[in-house]
């Protein structure tokens, strides 16, 4: 949908990618080993990436995950707790579409299938700009929340909007998760902060050139504003 250029890459795009990485010696890693690496635990393999994915839309289900299988890739998909089966509402205040989101089943199903999930919150909110409580209540909850409706822990936490703070990184950290993904554009390296990994962002109109030229370039951490 190019109303969503930002937030979605379009199919066949996406699949050229996939493909560029297996057939280019690239080494799809999961969060665990990305983890790993972060503390010095394990040494990363050369050209490594991980893939993840926010808000788990169901076109994750109906076309990335083939994909995915394809290729034996890992990868992990950021859920919100409050909004599993509904749609992405958080797109009404500027008149988007409002594509449907991954219901309990298909994570379950995805889950079992391989599929890492994290909490990407309850309700898409903007972290850094709410109050404390309500804060708490968005990282906390949603973590307690997928792992009763779902029946497997929840390490992993991502930055709605990328949106954070200190003290909302206390609260991630508090509440038991063990890594964060912000928005932050850069590539990982070892001893980079667990609750504020930088991530490439790939979107809609990315070619396999801008693939390429993201993935061994834009190294340098760019911060942006929550």
């Amino acid at each position: 949908m190019r109303e969503h250029r930002s937030t979605y890459c379009e199919i066949s795009r996406f699949k050229s990618q996939m493909w560029f990485l297996k057939f280019f010696g690239y080494k799809v890693i999961s969060i665990g080993e990305l983890i790993g690496i972060i503390k010095g635990e394990k040494i990363s393999p050369k050209r490594a990436v991980v893939l993840t994915f926010d808000d788990g839309y169901t076109n994750f289900y109906q076309f990335a995950y083939p994909v995915l299988k394809k290729y034996k890739f890992p990868s992990i998909v950021y859920i919100l707790s409050n909004l599993m089966g509904k749609k992405a509402i958080w797109f009404e205040k500027d008149g988007r579409h409002t594509p449907p989101l991954l219901d309990r089943n298909q994570i379950v199903v995805l889950k079992n299938k391989g599929i890492y999930f994290g909490s990407h919150g309850r309700n898409h909110l903007r972290l850094a700009q709410i109050s404390i409580y309500k804060a708490k209540q968005e990282i906390q909850s949603s973590k307690q929340e997928l792992e009763k409706c779902l029946g497997f822990p929840i390490k992993h936490f991502c930055y709605p909007y990328g949106s954070l703070n200190e003290q909302v990184k206390k609260i991630v950290k508090d509440s038991g998760y063990i890594s964060a993904m912000s928005c932050f554009r850069g590539s990982v390296y070892p001893g980079c902060d667990l609750l504020e990994i930088p991530r490439k962002a790939i979107s809609y109109g990315d070619n396999l050139i801008g693939f390429f030229w993201k993935l061994e370039f834009k190294n340098r951490l760019k911060r942006t504003k929550s």
